[in-house]
């Protein structure tokens, strides 16, 4: 039984991801200036290492264009405190997961940390063709998963001023064992080194400035 439904559009079936090259971006239009006759949203993707600010300037992005719809994933790790079903991710366990991969409803999937996330296919592709823009936060090879199922993809990479403010920030966070750490950091070197795979790269240096131009990118007209 599947855990969500099938669709035939933007990929027919996600098994092991494989590396693609970068992709040139359209960005066709913004929420409320769409001709009459395009009605498709677009398939935004952020990415950026650990510690660089995601999450914020998602989530402040967000409440300036609350029109943007930014995809629910699918984790096998445990619901933190206060995190709800299908608001923060959508939990499922080992087992399950495999059987979302199996089934091709994922439009990407990584291991991070040894627990597993992907983005649910169906969600997304309904809301692109609703002529919502649909926004993914995600990892690395899930970025570049998208970048070859779906080329049409706007893929953007929140970059850190530099390696050892990333370093500092994670630090500062106060949230995970030294040896966790190291792991993000490792993970981070390899990330910052594909940088240049993305269609546009923005430094968080400063955070009002960095959601500026990330505005700027999306809305330009606004």
């Amino acid at each position: 039984m599947l855990l969500f439904p099938r669709s035939s559009q933007c990929v027919q079936h996600q098994g092991v991801p494989e590396e693609s090259g970068p992709q040139e971006a359209v960005l066709g239009g913004t929420q409320g200036s769409r001709e009459a006759n395009f009605t498709r949203g677009r398939l935004l993707v952020l990415t950026g290492p650990s510690g660089v600010g995601k999450g914020t300037i998602v989530s402040q992005l967000r409440q300036r264009h609350p029109d943007l719809y930014l995809s629910v994933s699918v984790t096998t790790r445990p619901p933190r405190p206060n995190e709800q079903e299908g608001v923060n991710y959508y939990f499922r366990s080992r087992e399950e997961f495999l059987e979302l991969i199996a089934a091709g409803e994922l439009l990407e999937w990584a291991q991070y940390a040894g627990n597993f996330y992907g983005t649910p296919r169906e969600a997304v592709l309904q809301k692109l063709n609703q002529g919502q823009d649909v926004l993914l936060e995600i990892e690395l090879s899930g970025a570049r998963q998208v970048s070859q199922h779906c080329p049409e993809a706007i893929r953007i990479f929140l970059s850190p001023p530099s390696f050892q403010e990333l370093e500092r920030r994670i630090r500062a966070r106060g949230q995970d064992s030294e040896a966790s750490i190291e792991r993000r950091l490792q993970q981070a070197q390899k990330e910052l080194e594909a940088q240049d795979e993305f269609d546009y790269v923005i430094v968080n240096d400063d955070l009002e400035q960095a959601l500026l131009q990330l505005e700027t990118l999306l809305y330009p007209n606004s």
